[in-house]
């Protein structure tokens, strides 16, 4: 049997307090408590119920933290928009322009609204007090998905003209630039990420896709596939860790199945306690939002809050 310190190149180290920073599979003996102790990651996340909204929808824009989200527009059509506090959403100032809409913004107070409803290129943008038009996309893309950041964001995928749509579009804080397609075409697909640089996709139809791919700013990459495919669920996150939840399978099942990304591959882990599909996001892996969507039979205001995977000190013994 390998010993510690041939599996970390380190004896075990004696200390007086606690390492501040300890990695992942760290041991030390606390000489002040006289406990051996070390570092693991807990393998699992679990979702609480959140204030819930004050106007249910579908197909909205999602944006902002887990403790400061923003949600706004949906089908309807929608033009509501509400800010989150971590425990309640207080409606502020609509949209220019009801609609179902794609969202980008990793702050409440800088968000970007597009697309996606019926032949919709419209953007506006958001101050943390107003909506304000902006230039249009090049191209209508119903059901299409968005990442990024209000002033760096991905449009990509949707239909047009009744068929898959593989076409890309970059906001680059004035315009929209078309760039390279995404490798399948697909409608319905969840996306995450922080900026036009950086994202990933995931899911989709039609048929129903469970292929993901990367995007670098230039190019999209195929990834690993997701456990379960699916469409219209909701997606969180950056590039290299982001979570899929809920979603639909055909003919109608609504889906309550949450999967991980790390980065490399997808793990299935806790589970949404309501299924729905066509919701939004917003937060990361470690502290999350999912909120509003489709429950079947009817549209939801319910908020869940993600409490991710995290650090744990633990204490060894004899037994």
């Amino acid at each position: 049997m390998a010993t510690y310190k041939e599996i970390k190149g380190t004896q075990i180290e004696a200390v007086a307090t606690d390492p501040s920073n300890p990695v992942e599979g760290q041991v030390w003996y606390n000489t002040t408590s006289n406990v051996l102790k070390g570092l693991k990651v807990l393998a699992t996340g679990s979702w609480a119920t959140g204030g819930s909204m004050n106007t249910a929808r579908e197909s909205l824009g999602g944006a902002g933290t887990y403790n400061a989200g923003l949600a706004f527009g949906g089908g309807g059509p929608n033009a509501q928009t509400e800010s989150y506090n971590g425990t309640n959403w207080t409606e502020v100032n609509d949209l220019t322009t009801a609609r179902s809409v794609n969202g980008a913004g990793t702050v409440n107070t800088a968000a970007l609204a597009f697309g996606y409803e019926g032949s919709s290129v419209a953007t506006e943008l958001w101050n943390g007090t107003n909506w304000t038009e902006v230039n249009d996309m090049n191209q209508a893309k119903a059901l299409s998905a968005g990442f990024g950041a209000s002033t760096s964001a991905i449009n990509c995928g949707g239909e047009v003209s009744s068929s898959n749509s593989a076409l890309t579009e970059l906001w680059n804080g004035t315009n929209w630039t078309e760039v390279n397609d995404m490798n399948t075409a697909r409608y319905g697909q969840a996306a995450a990420g922080d900026s036009n640089s950086s994202g990933i996709i995931f899911g989709g139809a039609s048929p129903i896709k469970a292929d993901a791919e990367t995007w670098n700013g230039t190019n999209w990459t195929e990834v690993n596939n997701l456990n379960e495919g699916r469409q219209y669920a909701g997606g969180l996150g950056i590039q290299t860790a982001a979570l899929c939840f809920g979603g639909q399978n055909p003919p109608n099942t609504t889906e309550a199945v949450v999967e991980e990304w790390d980065g490399s591959s997808w793990t299935e882990i806790a589970d949404l306690s309501t299924g729905r599909r066509k919701l939004a996001g917003a937060g990361t892996t470690s502290n999350g939002l999912a909120f509003g969507g489709n429950a079947a039979p009817g549209v939801s205001t319910a908020t869940e809050e993600w409490s991710g995977t995290t650090p744990s000190t633990v204490t060894f013994t004899d037994s």
